[in-house]
Parts: structure tokens; sequence; C-alpha cells
């Protein structure tokens, strides 16, 4: 049975002009602000023949010199990694204090919200009534800081949530500041920041209309709830896609006051959409790289090649799954193409094929390591108190924020086998920006490659790798090795 998506049928050529790759000098332009805004020197982008847009050198680059920062232009914490990691919803720096974020760790897992079961970020959970859980994980560690090899040490939940709430220092802790936990601007207890400009920002850009709290901005609060839900349990891509679905709706509203207070028009006045200014509004999401998800998404080991069909065809009905409920919780009229399957299976795949991973090292690891090579006076002394959470954590307790975004800059740069640069998070780095470094002497107007793929791999496992991207390699690494 075919999939109808109305929207599709109703607004086929609009959609198309929507899909419609931006024009050279329009893609030019806009990466040129870009880069100027963010003040990116040294790099350009252009167009590189068959391979599209590309990230050149515009001076000498030395090995292991930073290249550029590339801020994200959506990006989400995977669910599942909520529970180990207190971050802000915006940039991704970790938040609270060394105390809070193992005690909440230690907390939610004791009453059983572990990475299976846990959706989305739970609000401070101080308020709960004290029980008599005890958290009893215990682990050995080969490398680093380690928990005792003796029998499990229980921590009782009263230790656990006087770590939380601050009630308890951990020695040595202030060597290791983190910002003040600044809650969302809707109310939700999803969503936390490590400013308030952070706060304002995430809601100005998409927040307002995904926020599940009293302030949402959203059409019905339970139905994005069920959208949340439902993305939580099957892959984490459509909050990704929600996100920029949202961006472009705030932007395309913006634009049209704008637009209107110029001809002194209230923007009300206007009925219906104007495509131009969606456009415009979309701009940011039209440069990059699409395909149709269930088109290019990689087909799992466990499906035989006879079921690929079968295996596309379900992912289809997945997103299709996905906008209905989307559609549910934000649709807007005048933005209702970006509610078609046609566009939402695009933006989907826009993030498969660019996506880069969001990694933020924790400054948990960073302070047991420190506990750990202080001299053995103090080191004896400080251990009294952290070595229990460190046997409660056991092995969690280097966990680092993990989670997917888009880059605009970082999805300009093309694959090589033999890459001069990498996504390399420098110890300075401690937010979610991409970090682009080195690997070798760069030459002013060079191109700037990186590797999608583990370049120890053979020729032909790489190639097979590299074709669920699209091509073919051709770089002289696969050359060489295909002669």
């Amino acid at each position: 049975m075919e999939l109808i998506c109305p929207i599709d049928q109703r607004c086929s050529h609009q959609i198309a002009a929507l899909l419609r790759p931006p024009s050279p000098p329009i893609v030019q332009e806009y990466f040129d602000q870009l880069i100027s805004k963010r003040k990116c020197q040294g790099i350009k982008v252009k167009q590189n023949g068959d391979l599209g847009k590309g990230v050149f050198a515009e001076t000498d680059f030395e090995e292991e010199q930073l290249i550029f920062k590339d801020e994200m232009l959506v990006g989400v914490q995977h669910p599942s990694n909520k529970i180990d990691c207190l971050v802000c919803s915006y940039c991704f720096k970790f938040i609270g204090s060394i105390e809070k974020q193992i005690g909440r760790k230690l907390y939610l897992k004791t009453i059983g919200i572990g990475n299976s079961s846990r959706n989305g970020c739970q609000s401070n959970s101080s308020d709960d009534e004290e029980d008599n859980h005890y958290v009893q994980n215990h682990h050995s560690s080969e490398n680093g800081a380690s928990s005792s090899s003796g029998s499990t040490i229980p921590l009782p939940m009263m230790a656990v949530e006087s770590l939380m709430n601050g009630e308890l220092a951990l020695p040595y802790s202030n060597k290791f500041p983190l910002p003040s936990v600044v809650s969302c601007l809707g109310g939700c207890e999803e969503a936390f920041y490590c400013s308030k400009s952070c706060a304002e920002a995430d809601w100005e850009s998409s927040l307002c209309l995904l926020c599940t709290g009293e302030k949402s901005e959203s059409c019905s609060r339970k139905a994005l709830l069920k959208f949340i839900q439902h993305a939580n349990e099957t892959n984490d891509i459509f909050l990704l896609a929600a996100k920029a679905i949202s961006f472009t709706i705030l932007r395309y509203r913006k634009l049209k006051a704008s637009h209107m207070s110029e001809q002194e028009k209230p923007a009300s006045s206007i009925l219906g959409t104007d495509l131009s200014l969606l456009l415009e509004a979309w701009k940011p999401i039209s440069i990059g790289h699409k395909r149709r998800w269930w088109d290019c998404i990689a087909l799992l080991d466990d499906i035989d090649a006879s079921d690929e069909a079968t295996f596309r065809r379900e992912i289809q009905e997945l997103a299709f799954t996905s906008l209905q409920l989307l559609k549910e919780a934000i649709f807007d009229k005048e933005c209702e193409l970006l509610f078609s399957l046609e566009i939402y299976g695009h933006i989907i795949g826009m993030f498969e094929l660019n996506n880069l991973d969001l990694v933020v090292a924790s400054p948990v690891e960073d302070y047991f390591l420190y506990i750990d090579d202080l001299p053995y006076p103090e080191k004896k002394e400080a251990e009294k108190i952290t070595q229990p959470y460190l046997d409660a954590l056991g092995e969690d307790y280097s966990n680092c924020c993990q989670g997917t975004a888009f880059f605009p800059l970082q999805s300009c740069m093309n694959h090589s086998c033999c890459p001069n640069a990498k996504a390399f998070k420098r110890e300075e780095d401690r937010d979610g920006q991409a970090t682009i470094i080195a690997l070798r002497p760069i030459c002013n107007g060079e191109e700037v490659t990186i590797s999608y793929i583990d370049e120890d791999l053979s020729f032909e496992e790489r190639q097979a790798l590299l074709a669920d991207y699209g091509f073919r390699c051709r770089c002289p690494r696969c050359l060489d090795e295909e002669r």
C-alpha cells in the first residue's frame, strides 16, 4: 500500500522549489557571510567540481593547529545519555557542579531510571522523599581513577541526595567549577542551561514550539509529548528534524513580521504563504546535501539484500508516523510545506549524510583523575570521601556527553581516506562545537578533508561503507590501492 501525504500531492511544485539546490552564487554568499560572522579566519567554502562544495585553506596550517570551530545549526543530546550528563541544552557545556553531576546520576539510577527507560532530561529530584535504596554498582577500572577491589560499598540515598542538593561538598571540587543551572523559559523539566543567554537563544531559535512546559507555543503539548516519546523509542534523529522545522517556522515568522513592518502593514493582514520568505527562512537547511532518508540510510547488517525494499519501506513508514505526530504538535498552515513527507524525509536524510557526533568530555572524569594524581597524604584523605562515590559510579564515572548535530561548515568538508584534518576535541574544548584540527601541514589553497569512516579498513571495506554516502572514493590512496 502506497503512503499518501496530502501536502505532497497538493503542493508538489512548491516542495520542488524548496528542495531545489541553491545556485552556486547564493551558496557562496551564504558561506562567506557565515565564515565572516564566526570569524573563521583562514578557510573558504568553494565549489569543487563533481564533489560539490569543499573547504579550502586560505593560509598555511601547521600539524595539530586548529583550523576552525563550527557552531551547530541544530543538535540533540542522546536521550539515553541524559541520565549520565547534565548539560546546557543549547551549547552542551556541563552545568551545576561536580557534586550535582555525580549525585544526580546516582539518584536517577537508584530510583530505576536507566539508559533503557529514560525519556528526556528529568527535573532536579531534590524534593523527592528519602528512601532506603542503596547504590551498589561497583566496577574496577584498568586506566585512570579506579574503584576499590573489595566488596560493593553501599551508599544510602541520604548520602546521594546530600551530594546532589549541594549539602555535601567533595574535596577539591572547587577546582572544577561549572556554570549554575538555569531553567527553561517555558517551565518544562526537560531543558536546562548554563546561562540566561543560552536559554533565550534556544527558546527563540526552536524551543518555544518544542517545549513541553506551561509556556509552550506548540499546538498541543499532549501531542508533542507523544512525538518525543516516539522519537526516544525509535530514533532520536526525529528530534533533530523537529528542531530544523521549528527553526525554519520561527525564521519565517520573523522575516514576515519584518517584511510587513517595512510596508507598514500588520503581518496578520497578509494571508497565505509567502514562498519567497519561506525559501529565505529555509536557506540554512537548503544548503546541506540531501537525499530521502529511506533511500540513503545504510542497510542494517542483519537485513538480507532480498529484503532491502521491505526495509526501506518500513523506514519510510516510521518517518511518516513521526511526521504525523509532529504535525499534530506544531503545525503552521503558512509553513505547511515543511510538513510534507518529502521535505521531512529529505531533512532526516540530510542529517543521516552530514551529521557529526556531538561529544563533550566530562569534568567528573577530570575530577576523579585529579584525586588519583594527588600526593599520597592528600590522596588518602580525599579518597575517604570520594572512593565510595567512585565505587558506586563504576565505569560510568567517565561517561561524556554524547549526541548528534548538524554543523554547516563541517558538512561541506569532503572525504579522503588519507585526510589532512580530523574532528578532535582538545582539552580546552568544553562545549558542543565541532573542532577541526590539522593532521599534517596544510598549504594555502589546499582542500581540507576529513575521513567519514575508519581509514584503517581495507580498500574494499572502505568503498562499501562510503557507498552508503552515495559516492565511490577517488582519493590518491584509493586510486593507488585500486591499481
